[in-house]
């Protein structure tokens, strides 16, 4: 096994850091007060490839492989945990999908654009009645002739209100159950879908998440993803590889919490030295940088699998998993050695435990991983 990265992957490594410290740190803590999108970073971002990384470069995609990307998503959400979960969906659940099981047309028309970073992406699966369960969809698409209508909603969609186009999956036919979930895409604009308010969220606030409503929207048929009926498949592999980019938004919210707390321990005094000092210090930073380097392993293994064609359900699993529990305890232990400045907004720590939080809820609670875990574990 080879733990060295190729000198493509350090430069991709490099310049996602010195883009992330040089034009997203000075309005991070801004963005977040005020809930605002990003607009600009996110088309710098597709300016530099990271919006269409491991799209073929025949539909305008960087054409690197998972490692890459994954190393580009730690360093983007070590300084701003909303910009990775904006560069992960585009990434993962929109772009490799389209490329993966979208007709030229598709790839031609939505594809291209998505992976050059001059549109954006947002994944409509969940539901208000269809969470951890998303067999259970509400939303259906009737055949109509050219066209599918569309009824429904669709809520805590990540770039709902500035994506371009959607990912909707929907039921075609009632009596097939999750066998008759289709996915569509939908484009902004279209008669009849428009979007609720912005959620005032906990965390990752400079990423906009809102519900989404469609009210007889009618949608070309050569929209349709894949075949119908293959929309719950369809989504069920999409977030195989969403589990790895948000695997590493944890990684990186975990590396800032550590960096921050080693930091201030050398700063801090207390009884005459540099708490640093102390073991109780140095035993919490020790813990964090052995949790984040497991994390990191578990995490590019899957991505390795990934690039080999090979199964990584349960690898991407494991690393979610793992990653998004790793990111709350550093956070936390950040909180604990900033003592009162990590309550505070100046210090940045407050805000890692905020935006880790939500890596244990979406694309698969914790509790869902374990049993993807389970499952694989017992199938073998």
């Amino acid at each position: 096994m080879n733990f060295d990265f190729t000198e493509e992957q350090l430069l991709i490594q490099q310049t996602a850091r010195e883009f992330a410290e040089k034009e997203i740190a000075p309005t991070t803590i801004e963005r977040d007060i005020n809930a605002e999108f990003p607009e600009q970073l996110v088309k710098q971002m597709g300016e530099l490839g990271f919006m269409g990384m491991m799209v073929s470069p025949d539909y305008g995609g960087a054409g690197m492989d998972t490692i890459s990307y994954a190393l580009a998503v730690i360093e983007i959400s070590k300084v701003d945990a909303s910009l990775g979960v904006i560069m992960s969906v585009n990434n993962s659940l929109v772009c490799w999908g389209l490329e993966e099981f979208g007709s030229d047309y598709i790839k031609e028309k939505f594809l291209t654009p998505l992976a050059q970073g001059k549109k954006l992406g947002a994944f409509a699966l969940s539901e208000p009645e269809a969470g951890s369960d998303a067999t259970k969809q509400k939303t259906e698409a009737v055949a109509d002739g050219d066209h599918y209508v569309l009824n429904g909603m669709k809520n805590w969609i990540t770039n709902g209100i500035n994506a371009d186009y959607y990912l909707v999956m929907a039921t075609t036919d009632k009596e097939k159950a999750h066998k008759g979930i289709s996915a569509l895409v939908v484009e902004k604009g279209t008669e009849g879908f428009g979007h609720g308010v912005k959620e005032d969220k906990l965390g990752i606030r400079s990423s906009d998440t809102c519900s989404l409503t469609f009210d007889n929207c009618k949608v070309p048929k050569e929209n349709l993803i894949w075949k119908e009926g293959r929309g719950f498949k369809f989504a069920m592999n999409t977030l195989n590889g969403g589990r790895i980019g948000i695997a590493c938004q944890a990684i990186g919210i975990a590396e800032a919490s550590l960096d921050a707390s080693l930091k201030y321990s050398q700063e801090r005094k207390a009884f005459g030295k540099e708490i640093s000092n102390f073991q109780i210090i140095q035993f919490k930073l020790s813990d964090m940088a052995v949790k984040i380097d497991a994390a990191k392993m578990l995490t590019f293994k899957a991505a390795a699998l990934k690039d080999a064609d090979e199964s990584y359900v349960k690898e991407a699993a494991m690393a979610k998993l793992y990653s998004s529990k790793i990111a709350v305890e550093c956070a936390l232990d950040a909180i604990q050695i900033h003592g009162g400045y990590g309550y505070v907004r100046e210090y940045l720590v407050e805000r890692y435990l905020r935006d880790a939080k939500i890596t244990e809820i979406y694309e698969g609670t914790s509790e869902i991983q374990r049993i993807i875990i389970a499952r694989a574990l017992l199938d073998s």
